[in-house]
């Protein structure tokens, strides 16, 4: 029985569901959730910012471990390297170079005449191969290419030393059956394909990529690009369905977990589904009136905290549910917290970089007749650190002490403190944003103690800036 390879296109494919932009911690919740899934493959979207962006994809790199990691190139030589840095420290990095072999599309996306393209495909291919073992040449509207160009490029490639290929039928139009007649009118014209894995992407325009999917196996293909959630794309779960019931007669199986596919898709569904139009998981509330009809208690032990963070979309590990279980028992002994302070206790101490600075306590003095003073006490490496410094008021005193640890003056480019519930107890929110060069990184704190809220979110910030100088 033949094993089909299984790569998951949901980060690339969510960002356009219901014009939802996710954040840092959502798309890195969703990557976490897919890599339970354990697909082959997990495809990363395109570098938009260079700072922001590619942070969050050596993140998410370093947090995969069950399955591959592909980052897509871009047409230059300095787009391959940039993409070639967010993925390098993956257990299983991939390099995907995405060509359009189509006339419309060499036109519209890289304004190339076809030799042009041909040549591009050459250089980069190469390049991308002495940068990564695994190199996946995406043929781009394959399915309405010139035929003699398509196989041209195809060669180009293989000879290059891209180790997948994959047929895009980006339009969508193709039928099962005609699908599988052009892979193996493909696969008889290019006998190098027999030393790659042969790939395909479906678009689901016509409702049937399921179908061509399964259609495509039988013409060869080996890998097929799917998305756990979204209508673009074969669906994950309905391909894993179809090989479990009929696998066995067909002769091929895939190696997803199927266990865990049905919670996680929720799960999944609900991260990138627009909050105004989502219902609540909690009985009694309605989350898009701004509604919440439950609390949490100091009598809710770490079980109920985990139950609710499920239900907000959460799947958090041990590690970051110690984390939010922390912060709650402490926020829980002065009031009751509803699932929005819940969720603001997650955003704050879960999901985040690799600390490389923890705040292990402070000491601060301040008054109106005397000038306010910080001591603070942080851990780093299993060491501790202490900084003493005095400042025009609590917090800039406590900026200073970090600073003072971290031996380093970073720019405060802006400061917020702000209310996120009402009442006297209400939780604070701040807001830090620290300028490192000509980069900005930004972090956030939340606590009834607006001062400690504001050293968390400075923390925050600072572990941002010393994640990236590391992986540089």
């Amino acid at each position: 029985m033949e094993t089909i390879r299984i790569t998951d296109m949901t980060l690339p494919a969510c960002a356009a569901l219901n014009g939802t932009s996710l954040s840092f911690k959502e798309r890195l919740e969703i990557a976490k959730s897919l890599d339970r899934l354990r697909p082959d493959i997990l495809e990363l979207p395109a570098l938009e910012n260079r700072t922001s962006d590619a942070l969050l994809m050596r993140t998410i790199s370093t947090t995969v471990r069950n399955c591959g990691v592909s980052m897509p190139v871009g047409f230059t030589k300095e787009e391959a390297d940039d993409a070639w840095a967010a993925v390098s420290r993956a257990a299983k990095p991939r390099l995907r170079l995405e060509i359009p072999l189509s006339t419309v599309q060499m036109e519209y996306l890289c304004r190339k005449k076809p030799a042009a393209v041909l040549a591009m495909a050459e250089e980069l291919t190469a390049y991308c191969r002495s940068l990564c073992a695994d190199v996946d040449f995406c043929a781009g509207d394959a399915t309405r290419a010139d035929p003699a160009f398509l196989r041209e490029a195809i060669r180009t490639a293989i000879r290059c030393g891209a180790t997948t290929v994959t047929v895009c039928d980006s339009a969508g139009t193709k039928l099962p059956a005609e699908l599988a007649d052009f892979l193996n009118a493909l696969r008889a014209d290019v006998p190098e394909l027999g030393t790659v894995t042969l790939a395909v992407r479906c678009v689901n325009e016509l409702r049937m990529a399921e179908a061509c999917a399964v259609s495509a196996v039988g013409a060869g293909a080996r890998e097929v690009k799917t998305a756990l959630v979204g209508e673009s794309y074969p669906s994950l779960p309905a391909l894993a369905h179809i090989l479990a019931l009929r696998g066995d007669e067909l002769g091929y199986r895939c190696d997803v977990n199927t266990m865990e596919m049905q919670r996680l898709q929720k799960q999944v569904s609900w991260i990138v589904r627009a909050r105004q139009d989502a219902s609540s998981p909690f009985e009694g509330s309605n989350r898009a009136k701004g509604e919440e009809g439950y609390t949490l208690s100091s009598h809710d032990g770490l079980d109920a905290v985990s139950k609710a963070a499920v239900h907000l979309g959460y799947d958090l590990s041990e590690e970051d549910l110690a984390k939010v279980y922390d912060a709650f028992r402490t926020a829980s002994e002065k009031k009751d917290l509803s699932a929005r302070e819940l969720e603001a206790i997650i955003a704050s101490v879960a999901l985040q970089v690799p600390p490389t600075y923890t705040v292990k306590g402070f000491v601060i003095n301040s008054g109106s007749q005397m000038r306010a003073t910080a001591h603070i006490a942080m851990e780093k490496d299993g060491r501790e650190l202490r900084g003493l410094c005095a400042g025009d008021g609590p917090i800039d005193a406590c900026f200073l002490a970090i600073e003072q640890i971290a031996g380093t003056h970073y720019e405060l480019d802006d400061f917020q403190i702000q209310a996120v519930t009402e009442g006297r107890e209400a939780m604070g929110s701040a807001f830090v944003k620290l300028r490192s060069g000509s980069k900005l990184y930004s972090g956030s704190g939340i606590s009834t103690d607006i001062i400690d809220a504001a050293i968390h979110a400075y923390v925050s910030a600072l572990n941002k800036i010393a994640y990236e100088e590391a992986v540089q």
